[in-house]
């Protein structure tokens, strides 16, 4: 097997480095496996998402479902979100977001590896009020993952959702109770703020 050069490296270091944009944590630069299909959220569509999601984060519930790098969960809990909760199929993904929570000094976030279909099925007593709803392009899993959302009873009577794809978000079905806040593209994702009302 061929070395990669000492330039391939660091471009690969580059390549699998996330940074926190904002919060506590503002500044700093994480790196996280190299899992084939792992999309971080670009940084900036993150400072779009949370200029957003101004006065929703502070002491909110969230959950990071398909949570790859942990970079949206992350970026909350620098925010001040109360709580996180991480579900990501890959156990090395998860991984990463263990060591990326024990550099922060972060004690109110939990990671589990399980597909979100697995997660969503199981019985929740915590309610949630943000998620990042984020599953890979190919899967076209989005609108299907929606749907359990809404019907695993996990979310709080009103609730923010960000949606991330690679389809325009409004020819999606989604839930009757999600009304669009804010809908944007950046070159070929779709992503959008919704918000859940009973």
């Amino acid at each position: 097997m061929p070395r990669r050069s000492p330039g391939n490296k660091a471009a690969a270091s580059q390549r699998n480095t996330l940074r926190i944009i904002g919060g506590q944590w503002r500044g700093r630069k994480l790196q996280f496996p190299d899992v084939p299909g792992l999309r971080p959220t670009a940084d900036r569509v993150r400072e779009t998402l949370f200029n957003w999601l101004q006065g929703w984060v502070l002491d909110e519930d969230c959950l990071d479902l398909f949570a790859g790098s942990g970079a949206c969960g992350l970026e909350a809990l620098s925010r001040g979100a109360r709580s996180a909760v991480f579900v990501d199929a890959s156990r090395e993904a998860c991984a990463g977001i263990q060591g990326h929570l024990a550099v922060l000094g972060a004690v109110n976030a939990s990671v589990v590896t399980a597909t979100a279909a697995q997660w969503l099925n199981n019985a929740h007593q915590a309610k949630v009020g943000l998620v990042f709803l984020d599953p890979p392009f190919a899967d076209n899993a989005l609108a299907e993952t929606a749907a359990q959302l809404e019907a695993s009873g996990i979310l709080k009577p009103r609730a923010h959702i960000y949606l991330e794809s690679g389809h325009d978000l409004a020819t999606l079905p989604l839930p009757a109770t999600w009304s669009a806040r804010r809908n944007l593209r950046a070159g070929a994702v779709y992503y959008g703020l919704y918000e859940r009302h009973e």
